[in-house]
């Protein structure tokens, strides 16, 4: 009668077996908290990567010990790693370096949240980590990884951070319809192409800045209350889009080549920080209502004309240098100037013919050099040297304008 052949599976699983028993001989607190799974996978990350000089994080990730008590390992119940926060989060303290392990990672299948604090940490971020079915925050910011990002991405996801890193290629499709998404932050990395057409996660906070993102900006989601895209090379008009996003309190479109008019009604929303500056705006502003008390607006070096519209009164920093805006200053920009509530207001290289600002505060920064009317004494010496001061158009260039 011929002899049965074990299965070729056997010998693996006897090995595997193996191992785990090793590890419990050395570690039994481990093995009767943890999974023998995720204990292997902790123990090749800690392979994988180090400590930078000055940092101590896995000092305390001593394998003769419960891994579930190990610096930024939490578990569950059922003895699975379910939050891994690789490195001391503390502001300043050095990161950590060596190669993402991204296959051990990959095993840890019950994660709801991975991060990694800012550091050297090189490699890439396969789909088989950023699509954990349980992943609900993703962080890997400030560190060398690169490569294109993932075609997947896990449903689970509330917040993905891939921020200051030398990703490139596209931005996923995908990426920007997952349901549940609030925060996307992939700035300053290399990523290329446009943005995706359909943007369906309900994002409130979204930043793009510091890419080579190009072409135009499609519709966005209303519940947005930052929106970063500034630093890339997108163009046509915006006005559509932003008027559709009254929650905005942070808008940075600035350094791009964006055209047409600025749109009236994003005067009137809550924004705090309004940055436009360095595109080609044009036409005049025609505000739908007064600028958040305090804010800072910035339309600097546009093609903006007309003249300053009294709305942005209320502000605490204005910018409008290297426009084409004439006629007067309005007596209540002028006057919040000389009290101090508007810190800053930058006038220069327009063509006005009036400025109307009396005595500033040494606390506030007043510039209006290079238009069609001498800046008062108290202007010249509000403005920073840096600004330049003093000097006024030439006349041919005023044409009729007179000031």
């Amino acid at each position: 009668m011929a002899t049965r052949r074990a299965p070729r599976l056997q010998p693996l699983l006897l090995h595997f077996a193996a191992v785990v028993l090793v590890a419990a001989a050395v570690a039994p607190a481990a093995e009767a908290t943890l999974h023998p799974v995720d204990y292997l996978a902790l123990q090749a990350v800690r392979r994988a990567l180090s400590d930078l000089p000055g940092s101590r994080f896995f000092a305390s990730w001593d394998f003769t010990a419960d891994p579930c008590g190990f610096a930024g390992v939490s578990c569950t119940s059922d003895g699975r790693v379910d939050t891994l926060a690789l490195g001391d989060p503390r502001a300043g303290a050095p990161g950590l370096s060596g190669e993402l392990p991204a296959a051990a990672l990959a095993r840890l299948s019950a994660l709801t949240s991975l991060s990694l604090v800012p550091g050297h940490v090189t490699g890439r971020l396969p789909a088989a980590v950023a699509a954990l079915p349980s992943l609900r925050f993703l962080a890997l910011a400030g560190n060398l990884l690169s490569g294109d990002l993932p075609a997947a991405f896990s449903p689970a996801l509330r917040t993905v951070d891939l921020s200051k890193n030398a990703f490139s290629g596209r931005i996923p499709p995908s990426l920007l319809q997952i349901r549940g998404l609030r925060t996307l932050v992939l700035s300053h990395n290399a990523l290329a192409g446009g943005i995706p057409g359909k943007v369906s996660a309900p994002l409130v906070h979204l930043d793009l800045r510091g890419n080579r993102l190009s072409g135009g900006v499609p519709p966005l989601p209303g519940t947005l209350v930052y929106l970063s895209l500034a630093g890339n090379r997108l163009s046509g008009r915006v006005g559509g889009v932003l008027r559709r996003l009254p929650r905005l309190a942070f808008l940075d479109l600035g350094r791009n080549w964006f055209t047409g008019e600025v749109p009236g009604e994003v005067f009137s929303f809550r924004i705090g920080y309004l940055q436009l500056r360095k595109n080609a705006f044009s036409g005049e502003l025609r505000p739908a209502g007064r600028v958040t008390p305090g804010a800072t607006v910035d339309l600097s070096h546009n093609a903006l004309t007309g003249r300053v519209p009294p709305e942005l009164a209320p502000a605490g920093e204005v910018y409008l240098n290297g426009n084409r805006f004439a006629g007067e200053v309005p007596r209540e920009i002028a006057a919040a100037a000389e009290r101090g509530a508007m810190r800053v207001l930058y006038l220069q290289d327009n063509f006005l013919t009036g400025i109307g600002v009396g005595g500033v505060p040494a606390s506030a920064a007043v510039c209006a050099h290079l238009n069609c009317v001498s800046p008062p004494p108290a202007v010249v010496a509000a403005c920073p040297a840096k600004g330049g001061r003093g000097r006024r158009r030439p006349p041919a260039q005023c044409g009729g304008r007179r000031g």
